[in-house]
C-alpha cells in the first residue's frame, strides 16, 4: 500500500485524496496543481511510478 505522504513528496503536491486499486493508483489534487503533479511531458508522474511499480492517474478534486 502506498501512503499518501510518500506520493505527496514525490509528486511534490498535496494529495486530497488516494484511491489504491489492485492494477492503478488515483490521486486526487486540487485543479490547480495537477500540472506540478504531472510534470513537464509527464515525467514526475513516471518516475513514481517507477518506483511504486503501479500506473498513477492523476486526477481533479472538483
Amino acid at each position: 500500500m502506498v501512503e499518501i505522504k510518500d506520493l505527496e513528496r514525490m509528486l511534490d503536491v498535496v494529495v486530497e485524496k488516494l484511491d489504491d486499486a489492485d492494477d492503478k493508483i488515483v490521486v486526487h489534487v486540487s485543479k490547480d496543481k495537477i500540472g506540478r503533479a504531472i510534470g513537464p511531458g509527464g515525467s514526475v508522474v513516471r518516475a513514481a511510478e517507477l518506483i511504486i511499480g503501479k500506473p498513477i492517474e492523476v486526477k481533479s478534486l472538483e
